[in-house]
Formats: C-alpha cells, structure tokens, sequence
C-alpha cells in the first residue's frame, strides 16, 4: 500500500487528492508544522530533506509533487488524468505541471517572505530600514511578478475549461496549491473571474472533499 507522509497545509494535499481521483489505497502519516511553520525534524528520517510530500510505495520512496505525481499516473493512472501522447494537450499538460512549482511558486514564496521581514520582530530603529526594503521588494519586483503570471493564467483558461484542454488532468491537481495559496494571501480575487471560477470547480470535486476532510490528523 502507498504510504503518504503528510505535512498539515502543504504541498501533500494534492497528493491525497490526487489518490482519490485515481481511487486507490493509501495510508497517512500525519505530521504537525512546528511554531516556526517549517516541518519536523522527524520527516528527515523519511528524507534527508525533511520535507513533505514524500510517498513510500514497496521499495520506492518518492519526494517532490510534481515528480510524485508523474509516479502514480504512469504507475497506477491506466490512461486517466493524462491527455493521449504527441496532442497539444499532453504537451500543455506537461508545461503546467512543472509551471506550477518552476514559475509560479517562487514568486508567491517570496511574497510569503517580503511580508515576514516587514513584521519580524527587531529593535525599534531597524523596523523602517526592514519595512523598506519589504517594500521596495515588493512593489518593485514581486507583485508586477504575481500580476503578470496571474493576468497570463486568467488569459489561458479563457481558452479552455481545465489546465490541458476540455478535460480534467493531473495538471489541475498541480495547479490547485499555488493558486490556493495566492487566493489566500497574495491578491488575487474576483478580478481574475476565470481562475476564481476554476477554484470553485475543483474544489467542489468530490474527491477534492474527501482529501481535504482525510488530511486533517483526528
């Protein structure tokens, strides 16, 4: 059996989703943020990079999501969830699978950290250096970022229903972390209807829902 070693509000949410899309067998090992928001140190016995998501299946063990994900469907997808080879949506496919974490999660991770330093605790006489630099970072750099891959985003699923075409892929489940996450705490909103609407589509899968309510420790 697939065995999913999963961090609470992370990356290994598409993970679970993912196994449900394809109804297959798994089991959890739930592991809790620290104060810090960073992992355990108890997933670096798991992996040496002490990060989640991170599957053991038999004698294979497996980080990163995007390489994960490309795991199960060849291993376990029989076709589903993967536009048919030499079509324009399996190469549309391949693209946003790595888009995802390549292009799009750097600059929201940098968002994530531009807002830290602007309200990390320090003496007095440094928080205006820090609130400036945040600043300059900030407007200079990351957010003309996040405005110009979620203005290309809203623009590519005008063209289609789903990330590779009319049908619902893995792409989707790859895309849905980075654009959650921006929904939640980098701007984008209703401005981008196309990206909202999505949101709500796949959100309102039902193995969406089972996976949201099986990632949560009890």
């Amino acid at each position: 059996m697939i065995t999913v070693h999963h961090l609470n509000n992370s990356r290994s949410q598409r993970v679970l989703w993912l196994l449900e899309e394809l109804g297959l067998d798994y089991e959890i090992k739930f592991y809790q943020r620290q104060p810090n928001m960073l992992a355990p140190a108890s997933l670096r016995a798991v992996h040496p990079l002490g990060k989640s998501p991170v599957i053991i299946d038999g004698e294979n063990t497996l980080a990163e999501t995007g390489a994960i994900i490309e795991y199960l469907i060849e291993g376990y997808g029989r076709g589903r969830l993967i536009p048919p080879p030499d079509t324009k949506a399996r190469l549309a496919y391949t693209y946003w699978l790595h888009y995802a974490e390549g292009s799009l999660m750097p600059p929201l991770l940098l968002r994530l950290v531009v807002g830290r330093i602007a309200s990390a605790p320090m003496p007095f006489f440094a928080k205006p250096i820090a609130k400036r630099i945040a600043a300059t970072l900030g407007d200079g750099y990351v957010n003309p970022q996040l405005t110009l891959h979620f203005d290309f985003i809203e623009g590519e699923l005008g063209k289609s229903a789903w990330f590779a075409g009319d049908q619902f892929t893995a792409a989707d489940v790859m895309m849905s972390y980075p654009l959650e996450a921006a929904a939640a705490r980098a701007g984008l909103d209703l401005s981008r209807p196309k990206i909202m609407a999505w949101l709500d589509t796949i959100q309102a899968r039902p193995a969406y829902k089972r996976a949201l309510d099986k990632g949560v420790e009890r």
